[in-house]
């Protein structure tokens, strides 16, 4: 039976169901995460396998990130009109024998095929797993869903490097991907059997969106990378120029469509544009920080690696913390004031870790990156609740799906700025590298500044 726009949708699955659905959500997506991240630590080991180079080892990680970015507004279309969990369920079908695939790869092009695929999976599970948690979860307790899918996320990426290492001291690098498996299969079983059917947009997918959308953030995408890779000037300003070109052809195209797979629609909303910003924003200061701060405390502080290991580990150590905690107060209390007050209590963390006192002590850098991690855990749920419950139900995928664009946006975009100062700032002595660090920690603590601004403008939405 189809579900269309106009049928009286429940709120929320019934208790003796909705958990054993979030389990679904939570394994399906802590995988697609996790495997984002696990394949770093394993590229030395890959590359030598397969005889290949470091540069082109690189691609493991790149083709995934691409495959996701591009095609994750695409899916999200395709789930409003064909159902979440349709395209949810085909995503880890895909995943599932991408992975084996990847595991059995006998070379470096054709892993890379297969990472293309996986993410593609990736995709598909990531662009509608907000929209799924919306339906599960009755209105009054989204956040609360939203925070156990937010608590799932930053667990797993914060633990994929750990994962990876733990797996490749035991066994080989090929286990990274089959060890997913089983646990797609049993994700796959429940998603079957317990994940809500929603209700469908009623507009026809239109392919030409789909390419468009690919090459402009496929186009965007190189950009950045080319900026990080110190590429000539020339060719960068050409590929962002084609990316405005076809950009504008993008949202041109968008604006005649009733169901755009870019949600020109909700961006008319002033709440989803400043809370989609904001992610922007607020992303892009996490990852800037996460980048440079390895290189601040081994040049300023003169740590080892192992130190600064450890040192970090507050800040992902208290977005787990947060999540759930935040997500709770959602459901309560206004969400632009909460993210607000998130966004400044990182700013100020940053700005702390950018005065920190010289020697450093071990302890002042603890505390620091804490009130970074509580600040940023204090934003993000409410932040994703509030862009996944301002699209109406029939556009849920559309909100799930700028939720997961605003964050690779970000994060693309923090990665190649670190890159860029670096190379600006770049010379042979120490001083000159602890320059650049200061200077992206700087920078990030502006973005944060400017994502505490943008949430603060919605403090009349909950």
């Amino acid at each position: 039976m189809s579900h269309t726009a106009d049928q009286t949708i429940p709120d929320g699955l019934p208790p003796s169901t909705r958990w054993i659905a979030m389990l679904a959500v939570a394994v399906s997506v802590g995988m697609s995460v996790l495997v984002g991240s696990v394949a770093n630590v394993a590229l030395p080991t890959i590359a030598r396998d397969l005889a290949s180079t470091p540069a082109e080892s690189i691609w493991v990680v790149n083709a995934y990130q691409l495959a996701v970015t591009v095609t994750l507004l695409p899916f999200a279309s395709l789930g409003d009109i064909y159902g979440h969990r349709r395209v949810y369920c085909w995503g880890l079908v895909g995943y599932i024998f991408s992975s084996i695939a990847c595991a059995e790869a006998p070379n470096m092009e054709i892993l890379v095929i297969a990472r293309v695929i996986q993410g593609f999976g990736g995709a598909g599970i990531m662009s509608v797993n907000g929209a799924l948690v919306r339906f599960i979860f009755p209105r009054a307790q989204l956040g609360r869903g939203v925070g156990i899918n937010g608590l799932v996320v930053t667990g797993c990426s914060a633990a994929g490097p750990s994962f990876a290492a733990a797996v490749m001291a035991v066994s080989s690098w090929q286990w990274l991907f089959l060890i997913q498996v089983p646990l797609g299969i049993v994700a796959l079983f429940l998603s079957l059997r317990f994940l809500p059917r929603t209700p469908l947009a009623g507009a026809p997918f239109d392919p030409i969106s789909a390419v468009l959308n690919a090459l402009t953030f496929g186009l965007f995408i190189t950009a950045l990378d080319g900026v990080g890779r110190g590429q000539l000037p020339w060719v960068i300003a050409l590929e962002f120029a084609l990316t405005a070109a076809i950009g504008f052809v993008f949202v041109r195209r968008q604006l005649g469509l009733r169901a755009p797979m870019l949600p020109v629609d909700l961006f008319a909303k002033p709440v989803f544009a400043l809370s989609s910003a904001t992610a922007v924003c607020a992303h892009c200061a996490q990852v800037m920080a996460m980048v440079s701060l390895p290189f601040f405390f081994q040049y300023i502080g003169g740590l080892s690696p192992i130190e600064i290991g450890v040192l970090i580990t507050p800040w992902p150590t208290m977005l787990v913390i947060m999540a759930p905690i935040s997500g709770r107060l959602a459901d309560r209390y206004n969400t632009g004031l909460l993210g607000g007050l998130g966004m400044a209590a990182m700013c100020a963390g940053l700005i702390l870790v950018l005065f920190m006192p010289v020697p450093i002590v071990r302890w002042d850098v603890a505390w620091r990156l804490a009130i970074c991690g509580l600040g940023f855990g204090c934003f993000q749920t409410p932040n994703n609740r509030l862009i996944i419950g301002s699209a109406p139900p029939n556009r849920a995928g559309a909100g799930s799906g700028i939720v997961s664009t605003s964050r690779l946006l970000g994060q693309t975009t923090g990665s190649a700025l670190v890159a860029l100062i670096f190379g600006l700032t770049h010379g042979a002595g120490t001083e000159t590298v602890a320059f650049g660090t200061q200077v992206c920690i700087g920078v990030a603590a502006c973005f944060a500044g400017t994502a505490m601004v943008l949430s603060s403008l919605r403090a009349g939405w909950r």
